[in-house]
């Protein structure tokens, strides 16, 4: 792919997500998360805080084929899974390239987790040619225990960004109902 395609890639998910991009800044993406809105009085606010706004979630599927992006803490709060839904298989092959470095980092203090490797398994993430339907997921070491529920974390695995996702506590599942 040429420089100016993905130039005009990143000039559209600016559009679509309502901001503006500068050219200097064309490997950062735009924060994906819109203010949060309070549940009307009387009705409880879901499990799941996904605050991401519908243009957004369009930008994702537009740009990069993905959609229901979460990232949720393991029950020992030791990992944090980033997980996906692939619609578009051919623009996912991004996130599924074993040569990108996989990070997650906290919004809020800048710390960085990685993807880690053990001896039997690998790395700790999905890395086969994206299928359409499918669910992805990666691992992210969280030994310090750095990040919690609740918590806003950013995502980079090459040129792929989702900034502002919130870590979803391990008692609820991505659709915000408890098991």
């Amino acid at each position: 792919m040429n420089p100016g395609c993905k130039t005009k890639q990143f000039l559209l998910a600016g559009l679509l997500a309502g901001a503006c991009l500068a050219p200097a800044a064309r490997s950062q993406t735009v924060a994906s998360a819109a203010a949060p809105v309070p549940a009307p009085a009387g009705i409880p606010s879901p499990v799941s805080r996904d605050t991401r706004s519908d243009r957004a979630n369009m930008m994702y599927r537009a740009l990069w084929g993905v959609e229901d992006l979460h990232a949720q803490e393991t029950s020992s709060g030791s990992m944090i899974k980033f997980s996906y839904k692939v619609v578009d298989a051919n623009k996912a092959t991004m996130l599924n390239d074993e040569k990108a470095n996989p990070f997650m980092w906290d919004a809020e203090t800048g710390t960085k987790l990685t993807v880690p490797e053990t001896e039997n398994a690998g790395k700790l993430r999905q890395v086969p040619k994206p299928v359409n339907g499918r669910t992805y997921w990666i691992l992210f070491l969280n030994n310090g225990h750095f990040v919690k529920a609740g918590k806003r974390v950013n995502i980079q695995i090459g040129n792929f960004h989702a900034n502002g996702l919130m870590v979803d506590s391990p008692m609820s599942t991505p659709t915000g109902k408890k098991p």
